[in-house]
């Protein structure tokens, strides 16, 4: 997708500057101004009334709170509560699934008394059985809500330029595709290879929440960014940063201590994070080939690109799931179907996805990515209200070696840059501190 070219990143922001120099019909001026006369004027009452320290100080203070890079970090700082919100609910909605039910049941009785007359009683008891137990439905029927995605963009650019034509739309994502040599057979044929790793990573994510709770999952699957570095750096050959691979380490053995927290013998925990894990990476790896195979894409291209995605869902691995009901590999009662947990998770989803695609329109992808660790400490809480779920030992270790190798990995390339500047202000307000006490002890 394309990215803003002035301002790539967050940590290395470039101020667009005013030309100081307007050219106009008239000739050359300083400033907005056109005639001389109006610039001499200008000068002089300029030099009459000149501005105090406090005024220029509140005029630079505005102009700098009210910038194109201010206003992106206030829509990044919305972006990432948003994010956040619709991951844990998404998530927490599809555990709620997971969770075994109260079915009632009328059991006959038949009681006898002394005299030998027997009295027919009916007890009704409540028993607890997992009524929903089906992944791979759930992922099928939360994977074809991304058909929405190009409806969704089609309807926002009728809105925003209503100069366009609906078929000037269209033909402009197709055209997109077809100016970078795809023919509509190998188009096709890589749409299903996307919409397959599309589909395997999302039923390890929620295969993984039959086994380990949300936050776990949450957490695990927040490795992701490590991974999307190691391969962007051997398939991409992005940069070579240091403190990144300390990161990816850190991130694994965050994995390592949430594998055995519960130990190997009969847990099916490690099985959980395995699955958890293979997510992350299947993420990865679908992030780095869609780089490396369809480029840099406009926005046209990404909506009409996940459309595909669940069309080609919904026309091919319907019969795979009604085969996995059918032999009985998955649970589902119909007539105790949770329809408001099942399409609430879907609806978060489809919102999740379309703020980590779209959102870089108005702010910086750094916001985007934070959505996802800044989700596993609010999920936490709710599965402490929940469940009452406990955070300790391995567990909080692993989570926060994973927290700390998700940070280090979104440090940017020039990183000692910024320290030395850091370093360099430090000396000099300190030295300064320091020569202004040895004058005031000289003046005494």
């Amino acid at each position: 997708m394309t990215r803003d070219g002035d301002i790539p990143t967050i940590f290395n922001p470039r101020r667009s500057r005013a030309p100081s120099v307007l050219v106009t019909d008239e000739g050359v001026s300083n400033g907005p101004f056109t005639h001389a006369d109006s610039v001499g004027s200008q000068q002089e009452a300029t030099a009459d009334q000149p501005l105090s320290p406090l005024t220029t100080k509140y005029k630079t203070c505005s102009d700098s709170l009210c910038s194109s890079s201010a206003r992106k970090i206030y829509f990044g700082i919305w972006v990432t509560i948003c994010v956040t919100a619709s991951w844990v609910g998404a998530t927490h909605c599809i555990k709620y699934l997971y969770i075994m039910k109260p079915v009632e049941y009328d059991e006959a009785m038949v009681l006898a008394p002394q005299d030998g007359a027997g009295v027919n009683v009916t007890a009704i008891h409540n028993h607890y059985i997992a009524t929903y137990k089906a992944p791979f439905f759930t992922t099928w029927f939360v994977t074809n809500w991304t058909m929405l995605f190009f409806p969704l963009y089609f309807v926002s650019r009728l809105g925003s330029r209503r100069c366009e034509s609906p078929s000037d739309i269209l033909s402009e994502s197709i055209r997109d595709f077809r100016d970078k040599g795809f023919t509509a057979g190998r188009f096709l044929t890589r749409c299903s290879l996307f919409c397959l790793l599309w589909v395997g990573t999302n039923y390890m994510y929620i295969r993984s929440l039959h086994i380990l709770l949300a936050t776990d999952v949450m957490a695990l699957f927040a490795t992701n960014i490590s991974f999307v570095y190691l391969l962007s750096w051997v398939i991409l050959h992005e940069q070579f940063v240091g403190i990144r691979i300390m990161a990816v380490i850190l991130c694994d053995t965050g994995v390592a201590l949430l594998a055995y927290m519960d130990g190997i013998t009969g847990s099916p925990t490690l099985g959980g994070v395995v699955l958890a894990t293979s997510a992350a990476a299947g993420s990865a790896v679908y992030k780095v080939l869609f780089k490396k195979v369809i480029g840099d894409a406009t926005y046209g291209q990404v909506a009409l690109f996940f459309s595909l995605i669940g069309m080609l869902n919904a026309a091919l691995l319907w019969p795979l799931s009604l085969g996995l009901f059918l032999t009985g590999l998955e649970t589902l009662h119909w007539d105790r179907l949770p329809w408001p947990a099942l399409l609430a998770a879907s609806a978060l989803s489809l919102v999740a996805n379309l703020l980590g695609n779209f959102s870089v329109a108005l702010t910086y992808d750094l916001f985007i990515t934070l959505g996802l660790i800044t989700a596993v400490p609010v999920s936490a809480a709710l599965d402490v209200v929940l469940y009452g779920a406990q955070f300790e030992g391995m567990k909080l270790a692993g989570m926060i070696l994973i927290a700390v190798g998700f940070f280090l990995v979104m440090f940017p390339d020039n990183w000692p840059d910024y320290i030395t500047r850091l370093l360099r202000r430090t000396t000099r307000i300190f030295r300064g501190k320091k020569y202004h006490h040895v004058e005031s002890q000289c003046q005494r």
